[in-house]
């Protein structure tokens, strides 16, 4: 009998060497893979944390020189030396752990002895831990979150396992060859997709905790991923609509005049927003008299012309606020565990409140439900949601569930969470808030990600397009960004009004359509404390650009107002699926090979392809159109048989948009 592998209950077991690795199912066609340092695996679930239901068939089998495990369309086979191969059910290798140890018990031997995985100690405990896997340089890898690169294939690309302002970690991806992965770790670190190696590093962990899924089509795979992770809420129908938002209106009445200029003009507005520094310090919540005197008021006025209103939340707390004793005193802070508890210095010294702490997160929900939910305020800008440390030096800080370097990219999953129970609590149904950061799950909690304080530039646009359909791919079908970027754009600068003209078309068919930005140059504060501290920026409304600009905005904002309906029945597979409601063409067309090579477009669901104008002065471009459909030109109206390139005009009033022909989607541009 093999002695070092054994099966308990359906999970397959090797113990040796001191390292115990686990394979049991979890999920249709999936696999989850524990390892650890000793003989216990630790009871700790991170994304992973409800079992899901299994229909597939499980069979474990044991020989003298392997242990394998099928479940369903995936097998993972491990040898004598603990290497560990998955096959999927046409016996295809999907992914091999890296094979360079010397081991004469097999067929490949290598001198080099590197190992798949490395287990280094930390003097008193705990471990940084390297796992490798064999690289197949024609592999394409989509999906890991929102990186700021501009790459929608992440092969060949070193990402960072860290959350920062525009930078959202998901560690999920779809490749290319049939397979997902889940890097089920929140530990600070990185990974490699590189030519000659994979490799995922946690700089401190205590175990290793992956899941891999095998699907035929990339739909399968982010399915069977949403099953084990979860899947958001049904959007609420208002979230659909236009979004108006800047840096930042300064009062109750600039922003009422605002919302009535929307409706003077008789244009759509659904979200309206209150921006940071409304309030009288970080860490209290509640609107500033002096600047908002009457929110009740406000905020039945907007009802009533059909318009909800967001407020921003930080998770900032003054050392001079009238709740920061009282936090601190409860353990409610993140901690140092060097130096003086100081996390940003932005109009004084301000630490960031504990989310990984469920009473933490209870408390500040309560103040937030007393000055803002209870009002009428149903809708939440979680902000600064990495945290934003001032100092991205992760060795500094520690949480109630431990230090960051083992857990700080969970703190915007905890944020999310904050506020979806509470509001779950109060009766809420259909929750979304805006958040700026986000890990896997987060999406279970009402999480509508934006993409962060990018740069107001063409460039900052072609970065955006990539990073959004890859978070779709990683399980986060709600996205959205700052429409004309958010650093800097003078309303005054025809390169700029080209600029947000583009990044407004391609708005429209993004799952939120949002408005926001600094937008240069800024006005002065209108005082020295509270809601009257912090300066504004220049005019952020459709009208501010000009006339002509003006006009094409309008255009789109009765477009995506009329594509409601459709949106709506997009959202509500994102609900019961997962489903991104943007994707690449292979999303939708798997089996044109084509469609997996063409990065600068995307699906807007089923039956709407998207064809952004990204560069300067851009006025044609070619457009492929996958195989398996015609195609309607949405300016033209021609129809086109699928399978073929065609050059497409594209006036600074028209972005290139066609629809499947035969689908009830049916519009001109």
């Amino acid at each position: 009998m093999n002695r070092m592998f054994r099966q308990e209950g359906n999970r397959l077991v090797r113990d040796i060497y001191g390292e115990m690795l686990c394979i049991e199912p979890w999920g249709n066609n999936s696999l989850r893979v524990r390892a650890i340092r000793g003989d216990r695996l630790l009871d700790v679930s991170w994304a992973l944390d409800t079992e899901p239901v299994n229909t597939t068939e499980v069979r474990i089998t044991i020989d003298e020189q392997y242990g394998t495990i099928q479940n369903g369309n995936i097998r993972a086979t491990v040898r004598y030396d603990g290497l560990t191969t998955f096959y999927n059910q046409q016996g295809k290798v999907l992914l091999q752990e890296y094979v360079r140890n010397r081991n004469e018990l097999i067929r490949y031997c290598s001198p080099l002895n590197i190992p798949a995985r490395e287990w280094v100690p930390h003097l008193g405990g705990d471990y940084s831990l390297t796992v490798r896997f064999e690289s197949d340089p024609n592999e394409k890898i989509f999906g890991m979150g929102q990186y700021q690169h501009g790459f929608l294939d992440q092969k060949n690309c070193r990402l960072t396992l860290e959350q920062r302002n525009s930078q959202a970690s998901v560690p999920f991806y779809v490749s290319s060859l049939g397979y997902g992965f889940f890097w089920n770790n929140p530990a600070v670190g990185w990974v490699s997709f590189g030519k000659n190696v994979t490799e995922w590093h946690a700089d401190l962990t205590r175990q290793m905790d992956y899941w891999i899924t095998a699907g035929d089509t990339p739909s399968e795979i982010v399915e069977q991923y949403a099953e084990v992770t979860g899947k958001p809420p049904m959007m609420p129908d208002y979230a659909m609509g236009f979004w108006q938002s800047k840096l930042r209106y300064q009062t109750q009445d600039e922003l009422l005049g605002i919302a009535r200029e929307y409706k003077r003009r008789g244009l759509p507005l659904s979200v309206i927003v209150v921006d940071f520094f409304h309030w009288t310090n970080h860490g209290e919540w509640k609107f500033d008299p002096d600047y908002w005197p009457d929110p009740e008021g406000m905020i039945r006025e907007l009802k009533s012309m059909g318009i909800e209103l967001m407020v921003s939340i930080w998770p900032t707390v003054a050392k001079d606020s009238e709740n920061y004793d009282e936090m601190d005193r409860k353990s409610y802070l993140v901690k140092n565990d060097i130096g003086i508890t100081t996390h940003m210095e932005f109009t004084g010294n301000l630490v960031f409140f504990d989310a990984t702490n469920p009473e933490a997160r209870e408390f500040v929900w309560q103040k937030v439900k007393q000055n803002y939910y209870d009002k009428g305020v149903k809708l939440f800008w979680l902000d600064e949601a990495e945290p934003e440390y001032g100092l991205y030096h992760f060795p500094l800080y520690r949480y109630k569930i431990g230090p960051a370097l083992l857990c700080s990219n969970i703190y915007p999953r905890y944020f999310a969470q904050g506020f979806y129970d509470g509001m779950t609590r109060a009766g809420e149904d259909k929750v979304i808030n805006l958040v700026r950061c986000a890990w896997a799950g987060s999406q279970k909690y009402g999480a509508l990600v934006w993409s962060g304080d990018v740069d107001s530039s063409f460039r900052g646009l072609r970065e955006q397009f990539a990073a959004g359909l890859n978070m779709g791919l990683a399980g986060i079908p709600w996205w959205t960004t700052d429409i004309g970027g958010f650093l800097r754009g003078y309303p005054d600068d025809p390169d700029f009004r080209e600029c947000i003209v583009r990044w407004f078309q391609y708005g429209a068919f993004c799952p939120v359509m949002r408005l926001h930005g600094e937008r240069m140059p800024h006005r002065k504060p209108l005082g020295t404390k509270g809601g009257g501290l912090f300066f504004s920026g220049a005019d952020n409304e459709v009208w501010s650009y000009g006339e002509e600009a003006y006009e094409i905005m309008k255009k789109y904002l009765l477009l995506r107002e009329s594509l409601r309906p459709y949106i709506k029945k997009l959202m509500q597979e994102a609900h019961e699926k997962g489903t991104p409601v943007i994707r690449p063409l292979f999303y939708d067309f798997p089996y044109d090979s084509a469609a997996w090579d063409v990065t600068d477009q995307q699906m807007f669901g089923p039956d709407v392809l998207v064809a952004p104008i990204m560069y300067e002065k851009q006025r044609n471009r070619i457009v492929y159109l996958p195989k398996g459909a015609n195609w309607k030109n949405t300016h033209t109206g021609e129809v086109i048989q699928g399978g073929r390139w065609v050059e497409c005009e594209a006036p600074l009033d028209v972005i290139p948009v066609f629809t499947r022909a035969g689908s009830s989607v049916d519009f001109s541009i």
